[in-house]
């Protein structure tokens, strides 16, 4: 029997990626890619000629069966998404239950992920955090965000530059003008930004300055203030 290897690759940078995803990768008889198209930049890079196939969200429930045969027949199947984690925001969790229900076993490497670096660098308690990943787009998008705005704890949200006026709009609306906040954009790359402040400074600057690329929202607890920071205080 084989191993399904779960591979974080770099959300910007490529040169984020360890020694280890290199060797699983180079080694691995299949590897299951987002897109291949994306993830050959990245195979050329580093010299990886494994053999690749497609593993994407509008393939995963049907193909996940026949790749958990691939593995009880003995092959080492490698999964990578377009960027960071699989299975956080992205394809993975349904081929790792699979893999798991079947008995074989699962090995998810360490690595890249977008919301780590955002959290860390917001400078807000990141002690107990809770990761909500991508807002509903219609149904249930408003309990989504009232629930937030109950938290104690830090949230981190994911969002499209194309939304996050509208999605800082109503958290600001929602929560109070001065709930703390912040706008982490490219993580790892060129033009990598966060952006501090007030739920509503926030809103307005992005309304006045286009957002672009992928995005992570810091959201702080609803009883967070600056100065508990001081002396270490959380």
């Amino acid at each position: 029997m084989g191993k399904l290897y779960v591979v974080p690759t770099p959300v910007g940078n490529l040169e984020d990626i360890t020694l280890r995803a290199i060797r699983v990768l180079k080694e691995a008889d299949l590897i299951l890619a987002e897109d291949t198209r994306t993830s050959s930049v990245l195979f050329k890079k580093y010299d990886i000629h494994t053999k690749t196939e497609s593993h994407h969200k509008f393939n995963e429930h049907k193909s996940s069966a026949a790749v958990c045969e691939k593995i009880l027949s003995g092959m080492n199947v490698a999964l990578v998404s377009d960027a960071g984690t699989p299975g956080i925001s992205d394809p993975g969790f349904f081929l790792v239950r699979s893999c798991l229900r079947a008995g074989i076993e699962v090995e998810t490497l360490p690595g890249a992920t977008a919301f780590v670096p955002a959290l860390v660098n917001s400078g807000y308690p990141s002690d107990k955090f809770c990761f909500i990943g991508f807002l509903p787009m219609k149904k249930g998008r408003l309990a989504r965000l009232e629930e937030i705005g109950d938290m104690e704890c830090t949230s981190i949200v994911y969002e499209s530059p194309y939304r996050l006026v509208k999605t800082l709009g109503q958290m600001a609306e929602l929560y109070g003008e001065k709930r703390l906040g912040a706008v982490c954009r490219e993580i790892s790359k060129v033009h990598e930004e966060c952006r501090r402040g007030t739920l509503r400074e926030l809103y307005e600057w992005y309304s006045a300055n286009e957002p672009k690329g992928e995005i992570v929202i810091i959201v702080a607890g609803k009883d967070y203030e600056e100065e508990k920071r001081e002396d270490g205080e959380q």
